[in-house]
């Protein structure tokens, strides 16, 4: 059964909480009502409903207490509510009807929890955190992010976004979950909301999946695989795996990756990085070493780019992906995080031109990100022709 004056006050509580009248701040007199419509409260307008006294007796009870007053519609006592005016003078009493905190003291506990986490070694989390401070010192919503009204699980929240920027053990998420939080799925209920945060407060993470963001801090769904495949020896303990024997290469976890090394390089011209697991299986080329980078990279394929760049520093490196923003984004992501100089492979205007059939229309982001990084001078005459014929294109079209 519904509790209409429960439903009626918090309504009117709701709006008084948005409006200067709740920080003290309104210069004129401002009567917070809330409104008999067929939208608001239908059930009023039913004629074949019995809710109508109901909703007069528990009304009147709100009245009768000083908490509301009732306007009647044309001043004809106990005919049709037209609306109800909250009594301000008597807010208080309001609050402790419904059980419930008002939003100023709610607003100053959560301060005061906020500002525990403002020296924690987790930089996203402390800009996270200083956005949601200056929010609420200007009264202003933050349920975008947390309910003011369950500090337990904010704290909580705010727990996991620090444990996974201060991660430095490679896991799995359940493991991960289990271990901070004693249960096996928490973690997983929130992972969206923290890729979120961490999209909004660092740049780094902007065009990232949650599974690639997590994975930069070895936070990982399933075992994290490693694909690559050339002209080359890779030794695992004193056993020598010969790429060149095996058409679609070989795939190493990030947990094994540190006990192998590579052998018979000097052959090796060209290293190239694949965007799409389709076109790395597909894909051959003569003295090469190729290797699936999957979208965004991460530390574990970071950790053998280094270790192949070490090895052959004189090959020629390249970055085979998306002719897309995305694609382009990552070429840039991948030079800045690893030193190496990356070139695009088969992501050039003639390429673009020659399977422009496959083609795909850009979407209104596509032209927004493209534009931004048309910024990059290399780049420029490709885009220009992209955000001109409205296209893109993607690897798997490429043979």
């Amino acid at each position: 059964m519904v509790q209409y004056d429960r439903k009626v006050l918090n309504c009117l509580l709701d709006t008084y909480e948005n409006s200067l009248l709740s920080t003290g701040e309104n210069k004129r007199t401002i009567q917070i009502e809330y409104r008999f419509t067929r939208t608001s409260i239908p059930v009023y307008f039913d004629e074949s409903s019995s809710e109508y006294e109901n909703i007069h007796i528990s009304l009147k009870e709100l009245e009768s207490k000083n908490l509301i007053r009732i306007i009647w519609k044309d001043n004809k006592q106990d005919y049709l509510i037209q609306k109800v005016r909250l009594m301000t003078d008597h807010i208080d009493e309001a609050y402790q009807y419904v059980g419930r905190k008002p939003k100023r003291g709610l607003e100053e506990e959560n301060i005061a929890l906020l500002q525990k986490y403002l020296d924690v070694e987790a930089p996203i989390t402390v800009e996270f955190v200083e956005y949601l401070l200056e929010r609420l010192q200007n009264h202003q919503s933050v349920k975008e992010y947390i309910a003011l009204d369950n500090m337990k699980e904010t704290e909580k929240f705010l727990r996991a976004c620090v444990l996974v920027e201060q991660n430095k053990k490679p896991c799995y998420i359940r493991e991960f979950s289990i271990s901070h939080f004693q249960d096996s799925k928490y973690f997983e209920r929130i992972e969206s909301r923290i890729a979120k945060v961490f999209r909004q407060f660092s740049g780094e993470f902007m065009e990232m999946d949650t599974l690639e963001l997590l994975a930069e801090y070895g936070i990982y769904r399933t075992p994290n695989y490693v694909y690559f495949k050339g002209n080359a020896k890779i030794a695992i303990g004193e056993e020598i795996v010969d790429l060149s024997l095996l058409k679609q290469g070989i795939g190493i976890s990030g947990e094994d990756l540190a006990g192998i090394r590579f052998s018979d390089l000097d052959s090796i011209k060209k290293v190239i990085t694949i965007e799409n697991l389709t076109s790395f299986f597909r894909y051959r080329e003569e003295d090469s070493l190729l290797i699936y980078l999957g979208g965004y990279h991460n530390r574990i394929r970071r950790t053998l780019l280094k270790m192949v760049y070490e090895t052959i520093p004189d090959a020629k490196y390249y970055h085979f992906g998306d002719i897309d923003a995305g694609g382009f984004a990552i070429l840039l992501d991948l030079r800045k995080k690893t030193g190496i100089p990356f070139m695009s492979y088969h992501m050039d205007l003639d390429t673009l031109k020659q399977y422009r059939q496959y083609g795909k229309c850009l979407t209104e982001t596509d032209r927004k990100r493209l534009e931004q990084i048309s910024k990059e001078k290399e780049f420029r005459e490709i885009i220009g022709f992209m955000l001109q014929e409205n296209i893109k294109l993607e690897q798997e079209c490429i043979v």
